[in-house]
């Protein structure tokens, strides 16, 4: 790691954090040369790969703006929407792949969106699963019934907290 003041490449870490979400290490450091003291930020990166072939690097707005859509007109706060990024980010990390498909992004976002607004699941469901005909949607709220007949078994949208 280069100082950022004096371009030495010796530093020593002198506090490490995680991040409340556990997406990143913050590290604080101190130049072995000049003495300064810097922070540094270590993240993982995920990589997602479209339809097309090209790769770009995961981001939650991406997931926040295209639930959005499916969300106008429901009571689904921005607070909500970050809520369901972070735990599509998490779902998709706990995989252990460095690089998944943007199918599987939208996997990702079915089951908690579903939890959070079943409406706007339908139309992201819609549009996500290329519905044809009136008997898609019939056959997608049929299993909407059918889940809410069964005892939630599914944890509910929620910050994690103590994660380790």
């Amino acid at each position: 790691m280069h100082c950022p003041f004096c371009r030495h490449e010796d530093s020593r870490v002198v506090d490490s954090r995680s991040l409340d979400d556990g997406s990143a290490i913050r590290r604080r450091r101190q130049c072995q040369s000049c003495g300064k003291r810097f922070t540094t930020m270590e993240t993982t990166a995920l990589t997602v790969v479209k339809r097309s072939g090209v790769a770009e690097p995961f981001d939650r707005s991406k997931v926040i703006n295209g639930v959005r859509k499916a969300c106008q007109g429901r009571p689904v706060t921005n607070d909500d929407l970050a809520m369901l990024a972070q735990e599509v980010e998490e779902t998709i990390r706990a995989t252990g792949n460095a690089e998944v498909d943007a199918h599987e992004v939208g996997l990702a976002i079915l089951d908690p969106l579903r939890r959070l607004d079943q409406v706007a699941y339908l139309r992201f469901a819609s549009v996500y699963q290329d519905f044809d005909s009136l008997d898609d949607f019939a056959r997608a709220v049929e299993e909407l019934r059918e889940a809410g007949n069964k005892p939630e078994t599914v944890r509910a949208l929620q910050p994690r907290l103590f994660t380790r």
